[in-house]
This record gives structure tokens, sequence and C-alpha cells, in this order.
């Protein structure tokens, strides 16, 4: 059965406004998300990067101790070698 009943003008109007504002405000807050993952991109991006610069750092204090202790004292440091390999050794067994 066809719709017999006459067209408002001012309802079609207002509708088309309220579906062109909806649009508009659709497209801002779709523009204002792409902003903010850029912004998290980029900040993820720094902190990896300077993740790795203190890891390179720290693995570099570390070698350079490590070295400095071995030349220094070797008998020392072989010790604490043995000991440590005895203890990761006896990890998987019980006492």
């Amino acid at each position: 059965m066809p719709d017999t009943r006459p067209q408002n003008p001012d309802f079609n109007r207002a509708f088309t406004d309220a579906k062109n504002n909806a649009s508009k405000v659709a497209g801002t807050a779709s523009e204002a998300a792409q902003d903010v993952y850029d912004q998290a991109r980029d900040s993820a991006g720094k902190v990896a990067g300077a993740t790795g610069d203190a890891a390179r750092s720290t693995a570099d204090s570390f070698e350079r101790a490590l070295r400095h202790m071995v030349e220094n004292q070797p008998y020392t440091a072989c010790a604490i070698a043995l000991g440590i390999g005895w203890l990761l050794g006896r990890m998987h067994r019980p006492f």
C-alpha cells in the first residue's frame, strides 16, 4: 500500500540538516581519532628508541665492569662464575 501522506518540506529540510551535521561531526571525530592515533604511534616509537638506547648503555657498562673485574681479579671472577654455575645446575634438581 503506497504512502499517500503529503511530505512536510520543513521536516525534510530539518532531517537533511541533521543528517549533514551528523556527517560533519562524524568526520571531525574521525580526524581527531586519527590525530590521537598518530600521536600515540609517534610516542611509542620514541619510547622504544629510548628503551633501546638505555638497554645498550646498561649492557655496555655491565660489560666494562665485568671486563675490569676479570682483568684485575681473575681468581675472584672464576670463583664467582663457579658458584653461579653450581647454583644454576642445582636449580632443576631437588636438594
